[in-house]
């Protein structure tokens, strides 16, 4: 059963001040898990986690996991911007894009950031708009399906992402002859991964090209970036990743591939958005309205504006009644927002206790790809973002829009002036 960092008494106290819906994250949780995985690639000298900025793109957040050591991968300018703000430059980020805007170039140039490219054609659409950097990477894309004992994990082929194999061994080849020196290669090959043996087998699969590379180019690859894609269990029916299990099989596949190949001094990163903050954070709504028709409705005063990815995939996210986690779950109800869509529904056919006007509701694991993909469908505005900060004091660490800000974009033609103070 999955519990909420947060009471019943606790939310009641917060809303007070800040009223629901909110997304909530639990700093304490956040940089214990960040000292694990740290932990987990303790055997590689310069490991580096590069948080995905797409997943949760808050300056405190993004200040939380820099004190844990933590870079960032950035794929479009206003992320580099965020994060030039937070205080991070050079290699402390990596810019990982594909149909790249030439402004993001320019300013991953100007930051020094560690530029992934993911298509051949970037390398001269690149050196023409502002030169080949000495450190340079290379997205892989090894097509056909990727597996895991048997059970297909990804598709590859059908992805737009990253290389040929024939294209980044001739990609480094060119890379070189323009003038690069140091040299990483990337692949993502499967997203929210709920088993221990995903990196292991995408290092091997890296770790081998890494050898071919140098075999047939001379490159010496210096640094690899198993990238994100390993997962959290949104369903209570699985397990969650043990990162000290990952982080050993990938310690084994290193040491029976790359350091027979000479390349014992590579270094290994990551770029986790989900597995770092999505179980530490909630959307925590309140029951407003019940509907009684051809199935039991519950309307709470969130929406998917505050969490698509239900109305998006169709995906999971567990629901805690707070102050009725021991009552029996024996109400079924669909919970739903205001939207004018039929998918803003945050559970469908779900048993849950009985719940009653001004009841407070969470959303578990919303602390990634929650906020980050939220919209104003129906002009709904999107809600605070707070921190539960260790010494558990809660702070705003994003304001709750306004209408204002909603018709900001009008401020040129005076129509909305009345609403823009």
């Amino acid at each position: 059963m999955k519990k909420p960092f947060i009471t019943k008494q606790q939310a009641e106290e917060i809303i007070k001040t800040y009223p629901t819906p909110f997304h909530i994250y639990d700093e304490k949780q956040i940089r214990e898990n960040a000292r694990n995985l740290y932990k987990a690639f303790s055997w590689n000298e310069g490991f580096r986690e590069y948080f995905a900025v797409k997943a949760t793109p808050n300056p405190a957040i993004l200040k939380i996991l820099q004190e844990e050591g933590c870079g960032v991968d950035c794929s479009s300018l206003t992320e580099l911007m965020m994060s030039e703000c937070c205080g991070f430059s050079g290699e402390d980020i990596v810019f990982s894009s594909n149909v790249t805007p030439k402004e993001d170039y320019l300013k991953a140039r100007e930051l020094g950031a560690l530029i992934n490219l993911d298509d051949f054609t970037h390398i001269e659409f690149l050196e023409k708009l502002c030169g080949i950097p000495e450190t340079i990477m290379c997205r892989y894309n090894p097509g056909g399906r990727f597996e895991i004992e048997t059970q297909v994990m990804d598709n590859p082929a059908e992805a737009k992402y990253g290389f040929t194999h024939e294209q980044i061994i001739e990609g480094f080849k060119l890379l070189k002859e323009k003038g690069a020196k140091r040299f990483g290669i990337h692949a993502f090959l499967a997203s929210n991964t709920v088993s221990n043996a995903y990196y292991p087998k995408l290092a091997r699969i890296l770790f081998e090209l890494a050898v071919e590379i140098k075999e047939k180019t001379g490159v010496k690859i210096s640094l690899i970036d198993l990238s994100g894609g390993i997962g959290v269990p949104y369903e209570l029916d699985k397990q969650p990743n043990d990162i000290f299990a990952i982080g050993e099989g990938v310690h084994k596949a290193f040491d029976e591939i790359l350091i027979p190949a000479g390349l014992g001094d590579i270094k290994i990163s990551t770029e986790l958005g989900r597995y770092m903050l999505a179980p530490y954070g909630h959307l925590v709504t309140k029951c407003i309205h019940h509907k009684h028709i051809y199935k039991e409705y519950i309307g709470v005063d969130a929406t998917a504006c505050d969490l698509m990815r239900p109305a998006m995939y169709g995906a999971y996210h567990h629901i805690t009644v707070l102050g009725k986690e021991n009552q029996p779950c024996d109400h079924l109800y669909d919970v739903t927002g205001s939207l004018c869509e039929n998918n803003d529904k945050f559970a469908i056919d779900r048993m849950l206790p009985q719940i009653d006007d001004g009841d407070i509701l969470v959303i578990h694991d919303t602390g990634a790809h929650g906020y980050s993909m939220g919209y104003n469908y129906n002009g709904r505005l999107r809600h605070a973002e707070l921190l539960l900060c260790e010494d558990g004091s809660v702070r705003m660490i994003r304001r709750a829009e306004t209408p204002a800000d909603y018709f900001a974009t009008f401020d040129f033609c005076g129509v909305m002036d009345k609403y823009l103070k």
